[in-house]
């Protein structure tokens, strides 16, 4: 199935992409809560508390999950109702299948096509832009985030570990070439003029619902510099985080603090562990998610809201 198509990475492409980014960072809306589960309004007296644990800390970690971007308008896996596992029986693509099958490829590729305009439109919510101003006034020491969607960069965040990689970025699994993913979207419409498909809703890594008889005829191309396989530059479910991510964020975890966890429920062990690695430290550790959590036994503290309404309450000093 691959078809080659002359694709080639700007010198910087990380600096552009970064530059790019900023010029949304200024960005308000009003929350999407599409894909956010129920939730009471914050407390004033847990607004209080984690007031004095934002005052308290001096370098803070924060590790964010799928549930700070639902009020963007993207949908997580695990929020109870709305989200993809609880709505449908449609799962993510396997790292060993998309390696080992080729019409594995066309299909991602082709679902990931047609869903990309949109989710590449999604923009910071609240949420992120109180990150990002936390991060301005010297107060959050790192950023890890385990989504894929960019929304940190783009609300203008800088001190961040993209620890499942970025939806973004192409790898080439050949040659390791990095291709802007906007330049592959082009591609794709190259090789495709008059391939159509409609969409059917969307998944948390962007890509849409559609047939196989739908991505029957798909093209997809190869890497331009050695023919290898081209493959988004996301950690796949069934993949592990290098070592390399693992060993930066735990330095990064010894130089804090206090770790405050974001709209994740920390059932997928690349972010566990580091909360299990600050407990075991005995860091302060506080929970927001709407839903229990896999280290809600050990937090200091556990707040059930929405992040894009609870974070942007607490006063910058």
């Amino acid at each position: 199935m691959s078809i080659y198509c002359a694709l080639k990475v700007p010198e910087g492409c990380r600096a552009l992409r970064l530059h790019h980014y900023r010029s949304h960072s200024g960005a308000k809306a009003s929350p999407n809560l599409t894909f956010v589960p129920a939730s009471l309004p914050p407390d004033a007296l847990e607004v209080e508390a984690l007031q004095r644990f934002f005052s308290h800390s001096q370098r803070l970690l924060v590790m964010t999950g799928a549930g700070i971007s639902t009020e963007s308008g993207i949908p997580d896996y695990r929020s109870e109702g709305v989200g993809l596992y609880a709505r449908t029986d449609r799962r993510p693509i396997q790292h060993t299948e998309f390696l080992r099958s080729a019409s594995a490829r066309q299909r991602y590729w082709a679902r990931n096509f047609v869903g990309w305009p949109q989710f590449s439109s999604h923009q910071p919510n609240a949420a992120h832009l109180a990150l990002r101003n936390w991060e301005k006034l010297g107060k959050l020491h790192w950023l890890v985030t385990q989504n894929v969607d960019a929304l940190h960069t783009k609300a203008g965040s800088q001190r961040v570990m993209e620890l499942h990689g970025c939806t973004h970025r192409v790898l080439c699994l050949g040659c390791g070439e990095q291709t802007p993913r906007s330049e592959l979207q082009k591609c794709f419409e190259v090789l495709n003029p008059t391939w159509t498909a409609e969409a059917h809703g969307m998944a948390p890594d962007g890509d849409v619902f559609l047939t196989e008889e739908q991505v029957h005829n798909f093209r997809v191309p190869a890497c331009s510099r050695c023919g290898g396989i081209l493959k988004p530059d996301v950690t796949f479910f069934g993949d592990t985080v290098s070592r390399e991510k693992v060993d930066f964020v735990h330095k990064r975890l010894a130089e804090s603090d206090s770790m405050l966890v974001a709209g994740s429920s920390l059932q997928v062990y690349s972010g566990y562990r580091f909360a299990l690695a600050a407990h075991e430290k005995k860091l302060p550790i506080v929970i927001i998610n709407i839903g229990p959590t896999r280290s809600d036994h050990f937090a200091s503290m556990k707040l059930n809201s929405r992040c894009g309404e609870l974070l942007p309450l607490i006063v910058l000093r």
